[in-house]
């Protein structure tokens, strides 16, 4: 028996033990959602019509244009190799333009933009650039979860501060830093925020950046939901406040107000260097998104305004109808200026006799409408459901009075 038969004699014949995943992956908490996730698939599978309320997955298609200009696209031959991992020119000049129309910032195409496997893929790498052990990133709270677990992959720490008050995030901001050594390196923000739906005006991000110069910190705005806002409100873009540039990066996509959430597309734009470590990163990791669906975005982008505009028109009226709804049945909830999703307290009496998890959980099972529970979001979320309005507004009726019914019947099992 030579040497490497004697060594491979003495290991176990089965390979139970041996794999041994990364402690960064040790490190993670079980997935929040996935108890309700796995009773709608088992509802769904039993044939009952259960309404997801749970995830923020537009239901709508995108514009017709779009779609027919990735079939032409998809058609030619020269699209079907490697991209570049930054995504083609073209359509980094269209992210300008769109900047500079929607928000009068300029921005350079060839280094103060990059395309992102949607902006979840551009965020997480982007953490990955700039964060490593011994760092801290200051995130929002309630937190969207990639917020929080692209910064422990990086192998930083994290310190979650509540969104709910925008003058009090800013104190609280401010203290952090000068009692924190080291200074935190890294502020996440997200406006309109999800979960919660806060939105803030443009002077809260003229603070922001006077903060990260006088802390040196660099900052991340999650702009996912630039497009969707209701009654007149416009959220504004980090990018638009003086200096912003100087200190940070902003991340927006094309899911949400395009409809065009399983193309992923995304992109960062700001300080070129945080998006020169951000294409480092990504050129270890990706050959870039598939032309056809960027020449497509480009078309979106350029020709689809006031397809946008209809659709958040759309989330509006659904906004509205859930809302009546809900105040029907006694349930009330803050009325959202932006975004996907109603951020509402699991009512009374339920409030102080079950967790938010129960609660969705009984929803589930007892009236076949899933949202998603608050504690998924963080601590700060405990107590809280989100509602998303992605079905259309005889859905979000329906869903109304499956949870009036499921409220009605529980109530005396309540009180036993």
């Amino acid at each position: 028996m030579n040497a490497f038969d004697q060594s491979h004699s003495d290991q176990p014949s089965s390979s139970v033990g041996q794999v041994q995943p990364a402690l960064r992956v040790e490190r993670l908490p079980p997935y929040m959602f996935g108890q309700i996730n796995a009773l709608l698939y088992e509802k769904r599978r039993a044939g009952k019509d259960v309404i997801d309320l749970g995830m923020g997955n537009p239901s709508d298609p995108p514009a017709p244009q779009v779609i027919e200009k990735l079939v032409e696209a998809a058609r030619d031959p020269h699209t079907h190799g490697y991209s570049k991992s930054n995504g083609i020119l073209n359509l980094r000049r269209e992210v300008a333009s769109k900047y500079v129309k929607r928000f009068g910032v300029r921005l350079d195409p060839e280094t103060e933009v990059t395309v992102c496997l949607g902006s979840k893929e551009g965020f997480s790498h982007m953490c990955l650039a700039l964060m490593g052990p011994g760092d801290t990133a200051i995130i929002p709270a309630p937190y969207f979860p990639v917020h929080m677990y692209a910064v422990a992959l990086a192998a930083a720490n994290v310190i979650a501060l509540e969104v709910a008050d925008s003058d009090r995030l800013l104190v609280n901001i401010d203290y952090t830093c000068r009692h924190l050594y080291p200074r935190p390196k890294l502020l996440v923000l997200n406006y309109p925020h999800n979960p919660s739906t806060v939105t803030v005006e443009p002077e809260f991000f003229e603070d922001i950046v006077q903060l990260a110069k006088r802390y040196g910190f660099m900052v991340i705005s999650d702009f996912a939901y630039a497009d969707v806002a209701f009654d007149g409100y416009q959220p504004p873009s980090f990018l638009a406040a003086p200096g912003a540039t100087d200190v940070g990066v902003e991340f927006t996509t094309m899911s949400k107000g395009y409809n065009m959430a399983g193309w992923r597309v995304g992109y960062c734009c700001g300080n070129a260097e945080m998006i020169r470590a951000l294409g480092v990163i990504k050129g270890y990791y990706d050959y870039g998104m598939f032309q056809a669906i960027q020449v497509a975005a480009i078309v979106a982008l350029r020709h689809t305004d006031a397809a946008v505009e209809a659709q958040s028109i759309k989330y509006q009226t659904r906004r509205d109808v859930l809302l009546e709804g809900l105040n029907r049945i006694g349930w009330s909830a803050r009325i959202p200026k932006a975004g996907m999703f109603v951020w509402a307290k699991v009512p009374e009496p339920w409030a102080g006799s079950m967790s938010d998890m129960d609660f969705a959980m009984m929803l589930l099972e007892k009236g076949d409408v899933a949202v998603s529970p608050g504690s998924g979001f963080g601590p700060t979320g405990e107590g809280c459901l989100r509602l998303a309005l992605v079905e259309n507004e005889n859905r979000l009726r329906q869903a109304v009075r499956q949870i009036g019914r499921c409220l009605e019947r529980e109530r005396p099992n309540l009180t036993k």
